[in-house]
């Protein structure tokens, strides 16, 4: 606990203010994050399977490419579907010209088409969400703080029923509506006093309890990935709490399921 508790210390004494500062130095962060989670990604796949070094640079390089030009526009929340046909054809060319499914696969190369498309297309919402509105990135961090903190707490004092027990033996289903009712209860406040007081109390209800509860499916969806390639953490980058989709895996699926409302905010 000491050990958690101190990364966690530092990480935030790290984060937070490049948060706040924005710009060019939160975007470079967010890239960084964003190579750091393809590598744990590349890594749990490595668990099972080798993957070729040729393939990871050309993931490195597509990554790259898919965030410097997704964040560099002035229609922020939409997609170049030129990006996508990169993705299918610079991975499913190389299902053929290496001819060896011990070495490469079809299997291997949608592994890292949706992975990749996943891994960029959250991170460059951390970049667009803070470029619209450091608010809205802080209302969105809160819930998924709030939802994971009250889910722990409450799960400890009264769990007794657990959730998924095959993916997440800790996880219980008072957990989850304990982290359900605080975090939607916190975030609600949150937007309703420091960003918009005038928003429909129905809507910003609504949303936030969604949210909430996407985040903690997100939490499950990378339990299951680990537990797929049979692996506690996808890293140790931060002692105690493992790896960057460790810690991001609640609020990368809050961003995500953030879109469906972007317009009604």
């Amino acid at each position: 606990m000491k050990t958690r508790i101190i990364s966690a210390i530092v990480a935030l004494a790290i984060l937070v203010p490049i948060f706040l500062y924005g710009g060019m130095i939160f975007n470079i962060t967010i890239y960084i994050l964003g190579i750091l989670a393809l590598k744990e990604f590349l890594g749990v796949k490595n668990n099972k399977k080798e993957i070729p070094n040729f393939i990871k640079f050309i993931s490195y390089i597509l990554l790259t490419i898919i965030m410097l030009l997704n964040t560099n526009k002035t229609d922020v929340f939409t997609m170049d579907y030129r990006l996508v046909a990169g993705l299918f054809i610079m991975f499913l060319i190389p299902t053929v010209l290496y001819h060896d499914r011990k070495k490469f696969s079809v299997n291997d190369a949608f592994y890292l088409i949706g992975g990749i498309f996943f891994i960029s297309i959250s991170m460059s919402l951390f970049i667009l969400i803070r470029e619209t509105s450091l608010n809205i990135l802080i209302y969105l961090f809160l819930i998924s703080i709030m939802t994971d903190t009250f889910a722990y707490f409450t799960g400890i004092l009264i769990g007794k029923h657990k959730l998924l027990e095959v993916i997440s033996p800790k996880k219980t289903w008072e957990g989850m509506i304990g982290g359900t009712v605080f975090g939607t209860f916190i975030g609600v406040m949150f937007y309703v006093v420091v960003i918009n007081p005038e928003v429909s109390l129905p809507l910003i209800i609504g949303t936030t309890l969604f949210l909430s509860i996407i985040g903690q499916f997100g939490d499950l969806i990378f339990s299951a990935i680990k537990r797929y390639f049979n692996t506690k953490d996808f890293s140790n980058l931060m002692p105690g709490h493992g790896g960057i989709l460790d810690r991001f895996d609640s609020i990368i699926f809050i961003m995500l399921g953030f879109m469906f409302f972007i317009n009604m905010l």
